[in-house]
């Protein structure tokens, strides 16, 4: 029994419950990224509480009075329902200017931004009549009032001008909520027998956190983003029809129309469908960080058995090519370095960013593996060649980090190329043989 424990067979196995061992220490380093990237999201609410969250807007809209009558079975009036029902413009233009700044909570960062936005486009008085013989109820057109959506009035800084039939209109905090947005409103007066478009424009700066939006609250919407960041996620329900972007900054444009969106051109303001439809519709962009410490460190943490199980590998050949041995613990201490490497990069990486901490820590753990594997192995050639094979194991890591888009199909073919040289390595060894033979002579370091 004790000599198939010596076997090489047996020191397989035995390795590769080492590195499946390995398993424990690496989802606590995970967690610990995931932990810090909380904590990071927690600094982005604490900005977003003083500065204002990530920023919608829709509009404008209007908000009509309604009745409609009850009637019984006899057709007498039970009761008369009063209502309200939102119309949509037919053409909406926004443009919004955003300036990007960067603001830290404690030891993170923050992109924050200011915006000017300017909305502008009209409505048609033929569709509230048409609407209102759609709906069977008396609409009070004379009583209307325009409502703007913002997602969070924290971050509105200021309202330039709001302008309808060239007046200046005061919008006011109202009640009234649209979904999940704020609703600011402004009673205006539309003469019943009106035949001519109801023109409005609006402008306003407003401040916001990581992203903005736009709702397409318009039988045609133009929108247009503009922002000297150089690495915008375009996000939402459509992607732009048109988008340049450089190291100078992003230029987008979208043109939705109604047939786009999952609502019509008008509806009853209590409905719940509607309103739970509206988040869903809004398109804009994310001021996207690329190559975040967190997602680094997570992408670095997904290889992590891999390239433990490798260097546990290069171990085992030169006890088996070189006629050497080590113990099983020597292979936990070598294991526990390897995964000291992504807490020490996680650690470093939030101070000096990602690039400098990886070098930091990759060289380490190299140094620490080669200088132990001399020791271990009283070989100065295995040392180095062992601490030259973990230098190319980072070096391969980090280009699978950095590689989004072609990470799977570099990462494949290492892998291929890693079972054909063990492969070609292995292709003497006697498998049933019942030891690994001694190689007494040894080098001094």
């Amino acid at each position: 029994m004790f000599r198939w424990m010596q076997s090489i067979t047996a020191k397989v196995l035995g390795i590769g419950l080492l590195a499946l061992l390995m398993l424990i220490p690496l989802t606590q380093a995970d967690g610990l990224v995931r932990e810090r990237q909380a904590m990071r999201d927690t600094a982005v609410a604490r900005v977003a509480d003083g500065w204002g969250g990530p920023q919608v807007i829709g509009g404008l809209v209007l908000a009509v009075p309604t009745q409609r009558e009850s009637h019984d079975a006899a057709g007498a009036v039970a009761k008369v329902i009063d209502g309200t029902e939102i119309v949509l413009a037919d053409d909406l233009d926004t443009v919004a200017d955003l300036t990007v700044d960067k603001r830290s909570s404690g030891m993170y960062v923050v992109p924050t931004y200011t915006g000017e936005v300017t909305v502008h486009g009209h409505f048609l008085p033929a569709d509230l009549r048409r609407f209102a013989t759609e709906t069977g109820a008396t609409w009070f057109i004379g009583k209307a009032e325009v409502r703007v959506l913002i997602a969070d009035t924290r971050g509105l800084q200021g309202i330039t001008s709001a302008m309808v039939d060239g007046h200046a209109v005061r919008l006011s905090s109202s009640t009234a909520r649209m979904g999940p947005y704020t609703v600011l409103s402004a009673p205006i007066i539309i003469e019943p027998d009106r035949e001519a478009p109801i023109e409005f424009e609006l402008k306003l700066s407003v401040a916001g956190t990581e992203s903005f939006s736009s709702l397409p609250l318009a039988r045609t919407n133009s929108v247009q983003m503009r922002s000297s960041w150089p690495d915008p996620s375009f996000t939402g329900s459509l992607l732009p029809t048109r988008r340049s972007v450089t190291p100078a900054g992003f230029d987008a444009s979208w043109k939705i129309l109604d047939l786009n969106r999952a609502y019509g051109q008008h509806w009853d303001a209590t409905s719940q469908d509607v309103a739970e439809r509206l988040a869903p519709s809004s398109f804009g962009v994310k001021l996207y960080q690329p190559g975040g410490v967190y997602q680094q460190n997570d992408r670095a943490g997904k290889y992590g058995l891999l390239f433990i199980a490798l260097t546990f590998v290069a171990f085992f050949l030169f006890e088996v090519l070189k006629g050497l041995r080590l113990h099983p613990v020597q292979y936990l201490l070598v294991g526990a370095a390897m995964t000291s490497f992504y807490v020490l990069l996680l650690a470093l990486s939030e101070q000096i960013g990602f690039g400098p901490a990886y070098a930091v820590a990759a060289a380490a753990v190299v140094l620490i593996v080669g200088g132990y594997a001399m020791a271990a192995l009283r070989a100065r050639t295995a040392g180095l060649a062992l601490g030259g094979v973990l230098t190319l194991v980072y070096a391969i890591l980090y280009g699978l980090i950095g590689a989004e888009q072609y990470a799977l199909l570099i990462g494949s073919v290492v892998l291929v190329a890693v079972i054909a040289l063990l492969m070609y390595l292995t292709r003497r060894i006697d498998w049933y043989a019942q030891g690994v033979p001694l190689n007494t002579t040894s080098e001094t370091p």
